[in-house]
């Protein structure tokens, strides 16, 4: 597929269907790219979607099944929109950041990645009530081929990455702040701890592809 040169070839790509709960326009809003007026288009759709496909069957399919609706606050960003969010101080990585999880149609292979920042409502509400954010944070690493997630204060959204090889890491910007996990360690609560934390959530749902 080429880059949109129309309005109705970024229809066609926004109605490309990632998963069984998402389509790619579900990714494609930035409030950067309204407020600036910066298109927010891949420069490779094929890669965008390939990746995103991947972000949307193994991360948030399940998400959306164990926990219901899901609202994405971020998804994809181009290499424009990301470095115009940079420049300008708006919360957005350096493009060559190997963090910057936005820009999906910028690797391939080894080097693929995809990422979004999102809420959770179900967790969301009782966060707001003083619940600790570790609590859905060890339900994700237990049950989801996770590569890197980022907490953050309001409503305890979080960035959820795919990768072809996961990291695995945690960090937040909720107190306890800094790294919960590092790549390559062991959790410091054991499965059973970890396990006590979430003993009210709802029973996990994946879904099975062919």
């Amino acid at each position: 597929m080429r880059s949109p040169r129309s309005v109705w070839s970024l229809e066609t790509l926004g109605r490309v269907r990632l998963s069984r709960h998402f389509f790619m326009r579900d990714f494609l809003y930035s409030e950067i790219g309204s407020f600036h007026q910066v298109q927010n288009i891949p420069e490779d759709p094929d890669l965008a979607i390939a990746n995103g496909r991947h972000l949307c069957e193994q991360l948030l399919d399940p998400l959306e099944e164990t926990f219901g609706r899901i609202a994405v606050r971020s998804g994809y960003r181009s290499a424009v929109l990301n470095r115009y969010g940079n420049e300008n101080r708006l919360n957005c990585a350096r493009n060559d950041n190997p963090i910057e999880c936005h820009i999906w149609d910028r690797g391939s292979g080894e080097e693929a990645i995809a990422g979004t920042s999102l809420v959770i409502p179900w967790f969301a509400d009782q966060y707001e009530q003083g619940r600790d954010w570790r609590d859905l944070a060890w339900w994700v690493h237990d049950h989801l081929p996770y590569s890197e997630m980022w907490f953050f204060p309001k409503l305890a959204a979080f960035n959820l990455v795919w990768r072809p090889r996961p990291h695995r890491t945690i960090s937040s910007y909720i107190a306890p702040r800094g790294m919960l996990l590092r790549a390559g360690d062991s959790p410091a609560e054991t499965a059973d701890q970890r396990g006590v934390r979430y003993a009210d959530f709802p029973i996990f749902r994946g879904i099975k592809y062919p």
